[in-house]
Order: structure tokens, then C-alpha cells, then sequence
């Protein structure tokens, strides 16, 4: 079910892309992880705003906690009366998340699987191929050289995956919600140095073209984030 709802539309449409744009394995890669953004765009929007507004507000979060530091009950009750003042949920940007996570985790594997480099993997290639799409199964195996790369195999010069960690730490950062509460940001802080490192050896340990995916999708991030930054704070000029 799996493979029939997310695995095999993502095979063919990156097969399509490769067919389109000359037989260029790199191209159609990006071609599908910005179409697959561009889905789920109105999910990222709405995690970076959460992101954005939980930043404006860490002032008065801040004042709350000095002033009811010895009543942890009445810091809950007067935070949760500002997040609603604000119109925020403060685990607002987490279902996002979660609903993107399947499709990018989907797209991640369709990309590693049509980068197929021995025969086992081409013949489990061949069964997400759809017949009722003239001349795709005929593009298989892909075209995979790229500069010094072969977009099938690790980059054994490990200059993508230094990429994959510089540009996965960067949108973590922008992503993740500052916390007044120490537990909180201890733990977000965490997340900020594993979460790339652990992206950084899923790029030395599988196919290169990967890699290529994890530094495009991070690269949207920050640019959602830079147009988000920009159109509030024009929004706070305009008030003024």
C-alpha cells in the first residue's frame, strides 16, 4: 500500500523529469523535491510562522517566568493565557510536521530507489514502474555521473555530506521554536547537533543523489524562512 501510494507516483514522476530535462539524473532529483515542497508548502509556511511568532514572543514569556518563578501552576496558567492572547498553539508547529514527514520520507526512498546499482535493485525498480507510461521502463538504469560524483554511490570525498550537515543544522535552527523553559531548550539544542549529524551519515553511508535531495530541501527551508522574515517584518513597518 505503501509503495502503491507514495513510492510508486514519486519512481515514475522522477522518471518522467529524467525523460524530460535530456537524461540529466541531478536535474530531475531537483525538479521532484521542489514539486514535493511545493506541495506542502502551506504546511512549512505554517511551521515557520509558529516558529516566527513563538520568537516574538520570548520578551514576555521571559517576564512571566521572572515574575512567577516560585509558582510554576500560575507560570502555566499565564502563559497559556499570552499563547492564546497571541492566537498561537504552542505545539502548533509540530502537526505540520508530522503530516510532511510521510511525503518527504517517501520521497527520500523513491529517490534511492530508482538510483538502483545492481540487479537485485533494478528488478525491485522495475515492479514501481508504470507500463501505461510509454518508454519509461527503457530509461532504467539512470544516467548517474555527475562532476566527480556517481549519484547511485556514497561521495567518497564526503564534500556533500559536510553540505548535508552545514545546510541541515542551519534549517533546524530556523525551524525550531526558541523555549523559555530549560528542559526545552536543552533538548532543542540537542536536536540541532544530532539531528544533522545524523543526516550527514545517512549521506556518507547511502547513494549521493540523496545527499543532493537533503541539501535542496534544506535550501528551500531557508529561503521560506528569509521570505517569512521579510514579509513580517514588512507587516510591522506597515503598522507602524
Amino acid at each position: 500500500m505503501w509503495d502503491f501510494l507514495v513510492i510508486n507516483p514519486m519512481v515514475n514522476l522522477l522518471l518522467v523529469f529524467y525523460q524530460w530535462l535530456g537524461h540529466q539524473t541531478i536535474l530531475a532529483i531537483a525538479a521532484l523535491t521542489l514539486v514535493v515542497r511545493l506541495a506542502i508548502l502551506p504546511l512549512t509556511l505554517k511551521q515557520q510562522q509558529a516558529a516566527q511568532r513563538m520568537q516574538e514572543l520570548q520578551p514576555k514569556l521571559q517576564e512571566l517566568q521572572k515574575k512567577y518563578a516560585k509558582n510554576k501552576e500560575k507560570l502555566a496558567q499565564e502563559q497559556m493565557k499570552l499563547y492564546q492572547e497571541a492566537g498561537i498553539n504552542p505545539m502548533g508547529g509540530c502537526l505540520p510536521l508530522l503530516i510532511q514527514f510521510p511525503l518527504l520520507y517517501g520521497l527520500w526512498q523513491s529517490i534511492v530507489r530508482t538510483l538502483a546499482v545492481n540487479p537485485l535493485e533494478l528488478l525491485r525498480l522495475s515492479r514501481n514502474i508504470y507500463t501505461f507510461i510509454p518508454g519509461l521502463a527503457g530509461l532504467v538504469p539512470l544516467q548517474s555521473r555527475f562532476l566527480w560524483l556517481d549519484l547511485g554511490q556514497p561521495d567518497r570525498y564526503l564534500v556533500l555530506p559536510a553540505l548535508v550537515v552545514v545546510t541541515s543544522w542551519l534549517s533546524q535552527k530556523v525551524l525550531t521554536p526558541p523555549s523559555t523553559d530549560e528542559r526545552t531548550a536543552a533538548m532543542n539544542q540537542q536536536m540541532q547537533i544530532m539531528m544533522p549529524l545524523l543526516f550527514g551519515f545517512i549521506s556518507i553511508s547511502y547513494a549521493s543523489g540523496l545527499s543532493i535531495y537533503f541539501i535542496l530541501s534544506n535550501l528551500v527551508t531557508l529561503v521560506q524562512y528569509i521570505f517569512i522574515r521579510r514579509r513580517t517584518e514588512g507587516d510591522k513597518k506597515g503598522k507602524k
